[in-house]
């Protein structure tokens, strides 16, 4: 049995099985479709092409790179369970973190005099 793995792109992050996932500056120029090589794949087999084998093996390079990206990604050897456990702590963090800026916000400011 094979688990499926579903992975969605944003500026900066991706998501995997709705999970989001760090992802480094540098790789987001990359393309992470698979699409446009199966389409080729489909074009060279309507025609009865012989390049069929060199796009079945841009297909699977293309695979290759997509499971190395994935291993690579900080948290997912993490449980879903642990995951979700970490984003209550980090979004609890973040409330509190809100809550003492609204309190500095509203301390009293002493007037600074301005230059005329």
């Amino acid at each position: 049995m094979c688990d499926v793995i579903y992975l969605r792109r944003e500026a900066g992050s991706v998501y995997v099985n709705g999970s989001v996932m760090a992802v480094s500056q540098e790789k987001e120029s990359d393309d992470c479709s698979l699409l446009p090589l199966v389409h080729d794949i489909i074009k060279c087999m309507d025609k009865d092409s012989q390049d069929v084998h060199q796009e079945l093996a841009k297909l699977k390079t293309k695979i290759q790179e997509a499971r190395e990206q994935i291993s690579n990604m900080p948290g997912v050897d993490s449980s879903p369970l642990e995951q979700q456990q970490q984003l209550a702590t980090l979004r609890e963090q973040v409330r509190t973190k809100n809550q003492l800026l609204q309190k500095y916000k509203s301390l009293c400011m002493f007037d600074v005099p301005k230059a005329s």
